[in-house]
């Protein structure tokens, strides 16, 4: 990683020295909004995708060819350490992932919670392989790789899938708080597991997503979140990117008491706000709107262009999404944002 990790602009913006040119990637730059993702994801499901590695380092690298972005975010998915930790999981099309055993009792828990985390590093070597490759191919563009945070991953294997409102796992915390701290102490080491072995590949940053922390009070986050996300990431060798859906109310605890080197913003609360919210010593990420990714090109230029300048008032900024990108959206339309974020700061 060496000299490499100093030099890109992202690693830059993540250590706090703002580039000339602010460094764009997008979440879920990698999928279906691409042809040739599409085309070389038939006839495999998605699991599979993510534990083969050449197939997995073609996917994370498609996007970079294309859109010339600064940044290849690792292509996997939240439940893959689970998968690997020996929990049945299927990711269905159209629903995401589906436990075929929730974890709804303190029993549950107990069995869960009995695998060793050690597991999840031990049969990652697919992981590491597909790292591997994709960084050997990247060159000097710098590869995030990432886990899902602790509520997250609590939330569906709680709920037993996707849910909107999280109802089951949000009383589980004051309803059992030691089975809660338990399981998600539990998830936080196999995060940590996994980003190990994205790590020891060559990896040069990670970001943890939490995609429905939104759902929670800032005081639950505290009490019940932010000790077991702070734990998935402490005193990892490479910067921390910290993101969560619907944040804004507890910005500054997305912080993680400033393990995090970034904090990911989405696009409800405008950048310069979120600066005056999180301080000095943090770069930010976001937050152009993903609806707008549909809108006709002025429309989506100025906003853009304002997000760019909202971004100023942080130490550093890294353009992206204030979510993933939507499955229709036009590739082109992309690209054609990444040339102007650069064309900006020339």
């Amino acid at each position: 990683m060496g000299a490499m990790a100093h030099t890109s602009a992202l690693v830059r913006a993540l250590n706090g020295d703002r580039p000339e040119v602010a460094p764009v990637w997008f979440m879920r730059q990698a999928g279906r909004s691409l042809p040739e993702y599409r085309e070389l994801r038939v006839g495999t499901r998605m699991l599979d995708a993510c534990l083969t590695p050449d197939l997995a380092a073609e996917i994370t690298l498609q996007p970079v060819r294309r859109h010339g972005v600064d940044a290849g975010i690792f292509f996997s998915d939240i439940v893959v350490p689970l998968r690997l930790a020996g929990v049945e999981v299927e990711i269905e099309p159209g629903r995401g992932p589906v436990f075929a055993a929730p974890i709804r009792t303190a029993d549950d828990v107990a069995r869960l919670t009995a695998i060793d985390p050690a597991e999840v590093a031990a049969a990652a070597e697919p992981i590491r392989e597909a790292v591997r490759l994709t960084v050997a191919e990247l060159g000097e563009t710098p590869l995030i790789g990432f886990a899902g945070a602790p509520f997250t991953l609590a939330a569906y294997l709680v709920e037993g899938g996707p849910s909107k409102e999280h109802l089951r796992a949000r009383a589980m915390m004051h309803a059992d708080p030691d089975s809660w701290h338990r399981l998600a102490g539990w998830l936080a080491q196999v995060s940590r597991a996994f980003l190990g072995a994205q790590i020891d590949a060559g990896v040069q940053a990670v970001q943890l997503f939490d995609s429905w922390a939104g759902s929670l009070a800032p005081a639950a986050f505290r009490a019940f979140i932010a000790p077991h996300s702070t734990a998935a990431v402490t005193d990892l060798p490479v910067p921390v990117i910290h993101f969560g859906v619907g944040t804004g109310p507890f910005l500054a605890d997305m912080r993680l008491g400033g393990v995090a080197s970034a904090v990911g913003v989405d696009w409800r609360l405008p950048l310069d706000e979120a600066a005056a919210i999180v301080g000095p010593d943090v770069t930010l990420q976001g937050n152009i709107d993903p609806a707008l990714v549909g809108a006709p090109w002025p429309v989506l230029e100025a906003h853009v262009r304002d997000v760019l300048r909202r971004g100023r008032a942080a130490r550093a900024h890294i353009v992206n999404l204030g979510h993933g990108v939507p499955p229709e959206t036009d590739p082109a339309v992309l690209t054609r944002i990444v040339e102007l974020v650069h064309a900006d700061g020339e």
